[in-house]
C-alpha cells in the first residue's frame, strides 16, 4: 500500500465557506417565478450546487417543452444577478465560523485551497470583494461555473483547480462542499477524499444517501481531519 498526502482541498462556497443565509436559493426561486416558471421549494433544492445559468434554464423548460431561449435565457440570468447582488448588498454573506483560520492552516502546512462554486464569476468576483478575500491572499484558486462547459455533478471544476494549480493526481484531491451535487462531483473526478459538510444546505441524512467518504460538520474541521485522523491518503 502506498501513502500521497493531499496536496489540494477543493471547496465549495455558499453554504461551505461562506454563510449568505441561503439567499442564493431564495433569489433563484424569486427568479424563476417572476419569469413565468412554477416552481416549488423541491424544484429549488434539486438545484442545489448547480451552475445557476443551468439550474435556470431547467427551471424555465415546462415539462416536454421546449428550453428558453439563448437571448431569454441571458435576460433572466442578468436578472438572477441583480436581484442576488441587492440582497447580498442589503445583508452582505460572512466567512463560516473558523474557515478563513482553516484556509490558512492548510496553506501554510503546504495544501494548496481552492474554490469552485455554481456562481458566474462576476458575481463570485463581487462576492470575495466583500469577504475581502483578494487575490491569492486566501486562496490559491476560484473555479466557477461560467469556467466550464457544464457544471456540476460535472467533476470539471475540480479538474480546472488542478490545472491551474498542477495538481495531477487525484489521489492527492479533497473535494468537499454542502450539497449532494457537491459530492457528485468530486465522486466523478475521482478524488481520494469526498467530504460532506453540515453547516449549509445538506443535512446528514440528505448527504448521507449519495456517495463520499466522510461526513464534517464545518470545513473548519479538516485541518485536525487531515492532521490527525488521516495524515495521508492511502491508496492500494
Amino acid at each position: 500500500m502506498t501513502t500521497y498526502p493531499v496536496e489540494l482541498v477543493v471547496l465549495d462556497i455558499a453554504g461551505t465557506t461562506v454563510d449568505d443565509g441561503q439567499q442564493v436559493y431564495r433569489v433563484l426561486g424569486e427568479t424563476a417565478l417572476a419569469h413565468g416558471a412554477d416552481v416549488t421549494p423541491a424544484d429549488i433544492e434539486r438545484w442545489h450546487g448547480s451552475a445557476k445559468h443551468e439550474a435556470l434554464r431547467a427551471l424555465l423548460t415546462p415539462p416536454g417543452g421546449q428550453a428558453p431561449s439563448p437571448d431569454r435565457l441571458q435576460t433572466v440570468v442578468a436578472d438572477f444577478r441583480e436581484r442576488l447582488a441587492a440582497a447580498y448588498r442589503a445583508a452582505p454573506p460572512t466567512p463560516l465560523p473558523g474557515i478563513p483560520e482553516a484556509m490558512a492552516e492548510l496553506r501554510a502546512a503546504g495544501v494548496k485551497v481552492a474554490l469552485n462554486t455554481g456562481f458566474d464569476r462576476d458575481i463570485v468576483d463581487s462576492l470575495l470583494e466583500t469577504l475581502n478575500w483578494h487575490g491569492d491572499s486566501v486562496v490559491d484558486a476560484v473555479v466557477c461555473g461560467s469556467d466550464v462547459p457544464i457544471g456540476r455533478p460535472a467533476p470539471f471544476m475540480v479538474f480546472q483547480a488542478m490545472q491551474q494549480l498542477g495538481v495531477t493526481d487525484v489521489a492527492r484531491v479533497l473535494v468537499a462542499g454542502d450539497t449532494p451535487r457537491d459530492l457528485e462531483a468530486g465522486t466523478n473526478a475521482g478524488a481520494a477524499y469526498v467530504v460532506g459538510v453540515l453547516s449549509g444546505a445538506g443535512t446528514a441524512e440528505e448527504l448521507g444517501t449519495h456517495r463520499h467518504t466522510h461526513l464534517l460538520s464545518s470545513v473548519a474541521d479538516l485541518p485536525r481531519f487531515l492532521g490527525v485522523s488521516v495524515a495521508a491518503v492511502a491508496v492500494s
